[in-house]
């Protein structure tokens, strides 16, 4: 089980780089078996995907989470500036209540939990980028797309009450196209 929270001093400001060492310290804990486990999860987790979209959507998600977890564990970068404290409340609280609810499911998988809420946090509030990478494909030929400093999801307003997505806290906008 993760400590995210134990490691944070939610009543006050926390800066990026503190955010940052915590998942880093999280996802060092993580072996690559469990991350192969993960990856093989996200697979399997596919097939419920419209059949002409799985294979991209399943290499986009597996290569996307992959590489990120590469990228935590080895950024150096000395992040400036603070977290949003309500918005890191706010994605705390969705994220623990969804694993709450996924823990009694049939398929559920600790592992691709763990990395879930390490890559959602990393994504969201270190790097300010969407949780979905940029090219992210979705039905109907729609994708994540970055517009300068603005990044455009396909089906933001769609998943914004589902309490399976974070979509909530992803710092994604909704692409006004769709």
């Amino acid at each position: 089980m993760l400590k995210i929270e134990e490691k944070l001093d939610l009543s006050g400001e926390i800066k990026k780089i503190d955010l940052l060492l915590v998942l880093k310290k999280e996802v060092s804990n993580i072996h690559i078996k469990d991350i192969m486990r993960a990856c093989a999860f996200l697979r399997e987790d596919a097939k419920y995907v419209q059949a002409n979209y799985r294979e991209g959507f399943a290499k986009a998600y597996v290569e996307g989470f992959i590489l990120r977890v590469r990228d935590l564990k080895n950024d150096k970068t000395n992040y400036e500036g603070c977290v949003d404290m309500d918005e890191l409340k706010k994605a705390l609280k969705l994220l623990k209540d969804q694993r709450a609810q996924i823990e009694l499911e049939e398929n559920y998988d600790p592992c691709f939990s763990d990395l879930y809420v390490i890559m959602s946090l990393y994504t969201t509030f270190v790097l300010e980028e969407p949780v979905h990478v940029v090219g992210t494909p979705f039905p109907g030929g729609l994708e994540v797309k970055q517009l300068d400093d603005t990044y455009l999801c396909p089906v933001k307003d769609k998943q914004k009450d589902n309490p399976r997505a974070v979509c909530g806290f992803c710092i994604a906008e909704q692409d006004p196209k769709v």
